[in-house]
């Protein structure tokens, strides 16, 4: 019963991340779905001075269109995790790489600005968000101990997608027009689906390992010493087919669970993330017409957000990396909180640059700053919730998100609409980056402290990067231990029938050798093996 070798009698322990081999396909593929989600509604605003052509309407009307998808990217939210905890993550992935598509494919027949709406907006924006959630989903179950790199590398995504597409619905509008460039893009996005198909479950084969290994334990737990190995195997056998059968259902898994907002720290991140949101996407919105009010010609001022991609390309994955060491991972929270702050320092300072190479500085800074909070930003909620939990909470995170994106950059919009000055704005948008990172290390600050008083609890919260056992897990242990102590019970009822046996051996040899003195000569042997000795039978009796 002490002994750790699965194959001497020790239940496995829960499955752990693998922290590589599928993995890294698991990988590759969040890399891809979060390119296509981050990047393509930005990639399709080069399409739109055709549609404003086409259909006579102006570029606000054309603008919905990006921002009905992103809102459906982060609406969606609670939806997702609904549908993913309810049919697991690659079924839904699947069904989403084909909205996505058939909406990008009926977008190219369209014959108005509202059914472009419909199926380039919310159709193609409701596939994008079913992939996207489930992905982050699936990379937290495959990574652990390489998590933090997990998530900088497929965050990288995005910057590496949005330098390619726009190039590319470039190329396709000019020669096969923006119906004909839909299309392509449509099957582009089929690619969704293949990355979908890669989400394989992480405890399919390791179940049946584990139901082998309970077997082997148990019927070497029902085997007496020195009694025949094929009758305790039989015996095991029936007993277990009997606790099956008697075995109750597991309870289902809850489709949203609201108790994820019991947890201080999910609250905390939760509010500081909406503070943020509403100005973080300010800046790269406003910066080329910033640039060009400033007298930079219009080329360069695009070459202003390539740059932003470029360095966010490289800051990403160097993030991870550095939120993986050991001694940074315990306190990846303050790391995304300085992220916030050097973002939102960044936005202040840069507030009175008045000339191309004042813009180039801020850019720059800004892209190390953007792609760091980019990939942190999950992989602190990881930490928080767990991965257990983490379906219910990104959607909920996503669908607060939601609404910061709808009020902060419209706001802004209209606020320089109204003063007819940049500075402002960078100063408000700077300003609220900074208000959610002091927000957030404040607030984690004390409720470490709150916590460490409490060290005589009997529950431990667990580690920032991430705790290695879940309910589900210790649910599955508990279950074990329950299976394993109950089978003792067909043993004992054995160790009874064979102990009846030999006392009726006994008995039989008692009258034999009552009527021929002692034991027969032909039967010696067996008598004697059968318990004619009462010291073997004693010793019998023991076990």
């Amino acid at each position: 019963m002490g002994r750790r070798d699965p194959e001497e009698g020790h239940l496995p322990a829960p499955v752990k991340p693998p922290d590589g081999g599928w993995g890294w396909i698991v990988l590759l593929g969040c890399f891809v779905i979060t390119g296509f989600s981050y990047a393509f509604p930005k990639a399709v605003s080069v399409y739109f001075k055709e549609l404003m052509k086409d259909f006579h309407v102006g570029y606000s009307d054309t603008a919905w269109i990006s921002s009905i998808m992103l809102a459906m990217l982060y609406g969606t939210g609670p939806v997702c995790s609904i549908m993913v905890n309810q049919f697991g993550c690659r079924p839904v992935m699947l069904i989403g790489g084909l909205l996505a598509s058939s909406g990008m494919i009926l977008a190219s027949f369209t014959t108005n600005i509202i059914e472009l709406y419909l199926t380039a907006g919310v159709l193609t924006g409701l596939g994008m968000a079913l992939n996207f959630q489930p992905s982050l989903i699936m990379l937290g179950t495959y990574f652990d101990k390489r998590r933090p790199l997990a998530n900088g590398l497929a965050a990288a995504g995005s910057p590496v997608f949005l330098s390619s597409l726009s190039p590319l619905g470039q190329v396709l509008l000019e020669k096969f027009g923006w119906r004909g460039g839909f299309l392509i893009m449509g099957g582009l996005l089929l690619n969704c689906c293949t990355c979908g198909a890669v989400m394989r479950p992480l405890d399919t084969g390791m179940k049946r390992m584990t139901e082998k290994t309970r077997d082997k334990y148990e019927a070497k737990e029902m085997l007496p010493i020195g009694g025949k190995s094929e009758e305790g195997i039989s015996t095991t056998d029936g007993s277990m087919k009997a606790k099956k059968a008697k075995k109750k259902p597991r309870k289902g898994k809850k489709l949203l669970d609201f108790s994820i907002f019991s947890n201080r720290g999910f609250i905390i991140y939760t509010i500081s993330k909406f503070i943020l949101v509403l100005g973080l996407f300010v800046p790269p919105i406003l910066l080329v017409n910033y640039a060009k009010d400033t007298g930079v010609p219009d080329t360069e001022a695009a070459f202003l957000l390539s740059i932003i991609g470029f360095i966010d390309i490289f800051a990403r994955p160097a993030c991870g990396m550095v939120a993986g060491l050991k001694w940074v991972r315990p306190h990846v929270a303050y790391l995304f909180s300085f992220s916030m702050l050097f973002n939102g320092l960044t936005d202040i300072c840069s507030a009175r640059a008045s000339n191309y190479t004042g813009l180039v500085i801020f850019c720059v800074f800004f892209g190390i700053s953007y792609g760091m909070v980019g990939a942190l930003q999950f992989e602190v909620l990881m930490a928080i919730v767990g991965s257990q939990k983490f379906s219910s909470a990104i959607g909920l995170v996503l669908l607060i998100e939601a609404f910061a994106v709808l009020i902060g950059p419209p706001s802004a919009g209209r606020l320089v609409d109204a003063l007819k000055n940049y500075e402002v704005i960078f100063y408000l948008a700077g300003s609220e980056v900074v208000l959610s990172a002091l927000f957030l290390a404040m607030a984690t600050y004390c409720c470490l402290n709150r916590g460490k008083k409490k060290e005589g609890s009997p529950e431990k919260n667990p580690p920032a990067g991430g705790g290695s056992d879940t309910e589900e897990a210790e649910s599955d242990v508990q279950e074990a231990e329950e299976h394993s102590s109950d089978n003792h019970q067909p043993a004992h009822s054995t160790d009874n029938a064979m102990v009846a046996a030999s006392e009726e051996a006994n008995h039989v040899a008692e009258e034999q050798s009552r009527e021929g003195g002692g034991c027969p000569a032909g039967d010696g042997e067996v008598l004697a093996r059968d318990g004619c000795d009462a010291d073997q039978t004693v010793e019998r009796d023991s076990f």
